[in-house]
């Protein structure tokens, strides 16, 4: 207030000066209105519009107090003079309103430049955020320092964590939540908090409350920013923990190939030695029980060091396919022979659509997927139930499937039961296993381009399926 009359006092005192002079020296009407408009027009450039005002009434005042006064005083000469001098205050009060808006536009544009320069270090700074640890207390004291904000709150949907910077009377924590949760968005000017939804495309990821001197495109672009950033998180995380996966898996097929290769040769002297006593003779009948035992398991092993050395070479991409003409009733027929025994005490039915029916694929790894699916079979059917095989061959695939009667294999099991080492928690306790049978024969049909799946009811009963394309049987020479 005291700069105001100070400013209107100094203006006031200029017009009177120049009045005063104006009279003294005759000078004509359009003489004294330059020198006022001399006056008015800085007032209003330096001042503002209301101190110019109240210079141009007192112009007005001065000019017509002192024309009263000549002697030659002519009213309506006075009324003309007056009404000119008007215009050219009016002009020069429009003058002060533009150039007051034209300063406005300045300051508001300057404004905007230092929020693009806050806003450019903002994503300068988050470019170079270290994406090993959570972005979320990172990008809290980016915003609070960068945007010089009184305080500053991020919430992580995905974490389910609050961040905060600067000071807060109150937590944040449960104002962060719930603009997460009923995703509201405003600007409050008597709080001066500012609430954001941070969005991802159409889907909420987190939010963000500042409070402060900010504008709504600058929480808008704050938000967007965070929701990028929080997506680089998650994108390098993901690669992260994939590159992990591959390298714990290589390392995996690594040891089992080394472990198989180091078995081999013990296991092949176990059988040697068990065979050539065997065929010694002269063994009582508990030494021949213990012969045979041991001929027995050290099958066993045998044919579990096959599978983890073929899982290894098909996990490290060494199996190559050699597709040959396999007769799919040969094919089965070998496959049930090798498994009499087990077989023996089960009834097994085998459903060719087609007789003839001959494949292209490659037969080794064929016996592998169905003698793994007819031993599964074998060891979760109800005693005295029936398995059958099938084969049929449609929309261009040769179709296997095998199918029996046991304890359900439960939704959430039915693609993870594929995977190596996974054993459904309804059959680990029922047969023994090692889950490494089901992730060899999903790998024989993928080799071959093909795909497995299973379906388990209740009173349907449980079929694992194998489908071999026509386009891989068509290239069999």
């Amino acid at each position: 207030m005291l700069l105001f009359t100070l400013e209107c006092a100094l203006g006031i005192v200029a017009v009177i000066l120049v009045s005063a002079f104006a009279h003294w020296s005759g000078w004509l009407l359009p003489v004294a209105l330059l020198l006022y408009l001399l006056i008015v027009v800085p007032t209003a450039l330096l001042c503002g519009f209301w101190q110019a005002a109240i210079v141009s009434l007192s112009a007005v005042l001065a000019h017509g107090y002192l024309t009263a006064r000549q002697p030659q005083f002519n009213p309506a000469a006075d009324a003309a003079n007056s009404v000119t001098l008007m215009v050219f205050v009016l002009v020069a009060l429009l003058v002060s309103r533009l150039s007051a808006r034209v300063t406005g536009h300045a300051r508001e544009a300057e404004s905007r430049g230092g929020q693009m320069h806050d806003l450019y270090e903002f994503t300068r700074r988050t470019l170079q955020m270290n994406l090993h640890v959570e972005p979320g207390p990172q990008l809290a004291e980016l915003v609070h320092e960068i945007f010089a904000l009184e305080a500053v709150a991020v919430f992580d949907a995905d974490l389910h964590d609050v961040y905060q910077a600067g000071y807060w009377s109150v937590d944040p924590q449960e104002i962060a939540q719930n603009i997460y949760y009923f995703e509201t968005s405003d600007d409050d000017p008597e709080t001066g908090l500012g609430r954001r939804v941070v969005r991802l495309g159409t889907v909420p990821v987190g939010s963000l409350v500042v409070r402060g001197e900010t504008t709504p495109l600058t929480n808008n672009a704050i938000a967007s920013l965070i929701a990028i950033t929080f997506d680089r998180y998650r994108a390098f995380a993901n690669e992260s923990r994939i590159e992990t996966e591959r390298r714990t898996e290589q390392l995996r097929a690594t040891v089992l190939d080394s472990l198989a290769h180091a078995y081999k040769t013990p296991l092949t002297a176990i059988r040697a030695a068990s065979t050539g006593l065997g065929e010694m003779g002269h063994l009582s009948a508990g030494q021949a029980d213990l012969v045979a035992l041991i001929d027995e398991q050290a099958g066993l092993l045998g044919d579990l060091t096959t599978r983890l050395l073929t899982t290894a070479r098909l996990d490290a991409g060494e199996v190559a396919i050699h597709a040959t003409p396999v007769g799919v009733g040969t094919l089965i027929e070998e496959v049930v022979a090798s498994l009499r025994d087990r077989l023996a005490s089960m009834k097994v039915s085998i459903d060719l659509k087609d007789d003839n029916l001959v494949v292209c694929c490659d037969r080794q790894l064929m016996v592998m997927l169905l003698t793994q699916y007819i031993d599964n079979a074998c060891k979760y059917s109800i005693f005295g139930t029936r398995i059958t095989i099938r084969v049929v061959h449609a929309n261009a695939e040769a179709i296997f499937s095998v199918h029996s009667y046991g304890p359900v294999i439960p939704m959430e099991d039915r693609e993870r039961i594929f995977d190596r080492y996974y054993r459904s928690s309804t059959h680990s306790n029922r047969a023994s296993g090692t889950g490494i049978g089901l992730s060899v024969a999903k790998r024989a049909a993928l080799i071959h381009g093909g795909y497995v799946w299973v379906t388990s009811e209740e009173n349907e009963g449980t079929t694992f399926f194998a489908a071999i394309p026509a386009p891989v049987l068509k290239r069999c020479s």
